[in-house]
């Protein structure tokens, strides 16, 4: 016998099915409560509402657990590429070498972007942030493409946008970085994978040849990795609820990335660098800001510790954290910001207070250091998550379009002015 859940309200019974995802995960469907009783629920934040089924990504906060399509995060970091990693989450299943190679050899061919498109980033000022020019630029790709525009023209149709959101967007984030430098671009390079053209891009200049450390590369891909999906998170649900009105491809991810930029998500791995910074401007004692942070009465929190969602520790930042220790290692950087990170991630490790409340470093934390020892600006930090987090925003629209969701529009309990006569404008 199927389960179900009851609800009595005003002494009526209301009977609803019961779903069980396919690790055990279950939900009581309510899609017809207001339809039988003219309820609806209240959850803000949508903190305890499955707004979807969906095959992606599988998250288990209690037991610090991340797969995606079935696969281990940690099997994914030591054994395959970002790439690769892309191909998985939004065909759902690991290509073959002949799938992996045309799928690579289709994103090699669409990583240039219109010359025109070279107009747009000399209206911005220099000083715009290169989360607001990755985003306007994507949005604009849907006006290059106007043929992107009707999600439904075939699957063809999709794949090719697909192939060119996944090549374009390392090159518009690369050249946001040149322009706010006010130097010229670096064409992208096909001969490189993914992370090292990222990185030649990035900081190649003309007068010089810039050798990519093959450590850094190596590192650069497995962040891609860790952070290419993460269930239905604030940005992820963006993308779906714009997809959701039959919005092209272009401007779903546009939002997507745009919900990114928020300090409580993508932005977390730049707060952690900036709080590093304020704790070095301040003297540099690891120990006065611990104390801080276990103060209830001070404002100061810890950044890139503990996380939302895991109640144990992050799977990825335990892959993460090697990483950034064999990056600091080959970079051999003196810079006491670093410095500082180091200790304070010793000390909470060993600290009660942070081991009992399990508040242990996040991959933000080890993100932030990794990319601030390689060069990459702090206002870059929340571009290279978007850049990671592209292709499970793609999976994430191609699910809900393909099981033909119908549109996001979540209710509300109004709680405004009753009914009311308008006052002439002379009487008021």
């Amino acid at each position: 016998m199927s389960e179900t859940a009851k609800f009595i309200l005003n002494g009526e019974t209301y009977e609803f099915p019961v779903t069980e995802g396919s690790e055990n995960e279950k939900g009581i469907d309510i899609s017809k409560l207001r339809a039988q009783s003219g309820y609806v629920t209240l959850d803000p934040g949508y903190k305890n509402t499955g707004a979807t089924e969906s095959g992606i990504t599988f998250l288990d906060g209690e037991k610090g657990i991340l797969s995606y399509r079935g696969y281990s995060i940690e099997e994914l970091a030591e054994k395959s590429t970002f790439l690769e990693v892309a191909y998985l989450l939004i065909e759902g299943e690991l290509p073959n070498k002949t799938q992996l190679e045309e799928f690579n050899e289709n994103i090699r061919k669409h990583t240039l972007v219109a010359e025109d498109m070279r107009k747009f980033y000399q209206a911005f000022p220099h000083h715009a942030h290169p989360m607001g020019v990755l985003g306007s630029l994507v949005n604009s790709l849907s006006s290059f493409y106007p043929e992107s525009q009707d999600p439904n023209r075939g699957e063809d149709a999709v794949d090719l946008t697909i192939y060119r959101l996944i090549a374009k967007i390392p090159t518009l984030a690369a050249w946001s970085h040149k322009n706010a430098q006010r130097h010229p671009v670096v064409y992208p390079k096909n001969e490189l994978n993914y992370s090292e053209n990222f990185l030649q891009m990035m900081f190649s200049v003309p007068s010089e040849d810039y050798k990519i450390d093959p450590v850094v590369a190596k590192a650069l891909d497995l962040l891609f990795i860790l952070h290419a999906d993460h269930e239905q998170n604030c940005s992820a649900s963006t993308v779906r609820i714009v997809g959701s009105s039959q919005a092209n491809l272009y401007t779903s991810i546009s939002a997507g990335i745009s919900a990114l930029w928020g300090p409580l998500h993508g932005g977390a791995n730049q707060a952690v660098i900036e709080m590093l910074e304020d704790i070095k401007n301040d003297g540099g004692d690891v120990t006065k800001y611990l104390d801080k942070a276990k103060d209830k009465n001070d404002p100061f929190r810890l950044m890139g510790f503990g996380h939302r969602v895991y109640k144990n520790f992050d799977p990825r930042a335990r892959i993460i954290k090697k990483a950034c220790d064999d990056v600091l290692d080959a970079l051999g950087i003196d810079d006491p910001v670093l410095d500082i990170a180091k200790k304070l991630e010793t000390a909470a490790l060993e600290d009660p207070y942070f081991v009992d409340r399990k508040l242990y470093p996040n991959v933000d934390f080890y993100s932030g250091i990794i990319y601030r020892a390689i060069g990459i600006p702090t206002e870059m930090f929340t571009v290279m998550f978007a850049i990671g987090r592209l292709p499970g925003w793609i999976a994430q629209w191609k699910e809900m379009i393909e099981t033909k969701q119908p549109i996001g529009r979540p209710r509300q309990i109004y709680t405004g002015a009753n009914a009311r006569n308008y006052v002439e404008l002379s009487k008021r």
